[in-house]
């Protein structure tokens, strides 16, 4: 007769603890530690001028927080699921006294964008959008540079494709935000 053994799962509390390869990104997805490489000098590049779109947006007018790619969200406990985007955004409303957390924000962003890199599957980049919609984030895009392309998820059921010369917006969540996909690419 086989014993089956469970693996033991990881908690958020002891991955803000982990101190495996530094040069290693980590997740947890469902209490499993996900191991992730560092991204690549065209990813940095992108997701540093998304930020930069986003935030000329959202400071001025002081509407929430932006995070970057190593911010990790707590968005589900037993078991935990810690993630973290490439870009995030959390309205001033939703941060107790408007302050960001000492460790793992514990909620979902708003607004979350990845940028895919050549190493992402298909498979895995759905099952990131599909984390972030499960846990309450309302816009997810995910941009693709080799196509320069960009994915609009509003919902599992609601998802806009758009190219360089397409207008790209984060409805509902910054109204009036708008800008062209070609602004999230850098200048070739």
């Amino acid at each position: 007769m086989a014993i089956e053994q469970k693996a033991r799962l990881m908690t958020a509390e002891e991955l803000s603890r982990f101190t495996g390869d530094l040069a290693r990104r980590y997740e947890l997805v469902d209490g499993e530690l996900i191991e992730m490489s560092p991204p690549g000098g065209e990813h940095g590049e992108i997701t540093f001028e998304i930020g930069g779109v986003i935030r000329d947006f959202v400071r001025p007018r002081h509407l929430g927080k932006l995070y970057a790619a190593e911010t990790g969200f707590l968005i589900q406990q037993s078991p935990d699921k810690v993630r973290a985007p490439d870009v995030a955004f959390v309205s001033r409303a939703r941060l107790p006294e408007g302050t960001s957390p000492p460790g793992y924000v514990p909620l979902a962003p708003d607004f979350v964008v990845e940028v895919v890199s050549p190493s992402d599957s298909a498979q895995d980049v759905q099952a990131r959008v599909d984390d972030w919609l499960k846990a309450g984030t309302q816009v997810v895009w995910t941009v693709y540079p080799g196509i320069r392309t960009v994915l609009v998820f509003r919902g599992l059921e609601q998802i806009e494709r758009k190219s360089v010369d397409d207008d790209l917006d984060a409805e509902p969540v910054l109204p009036g935000f708008r800008c062209k996909a070609r602004d999230l690419f850098p200048e070739g």
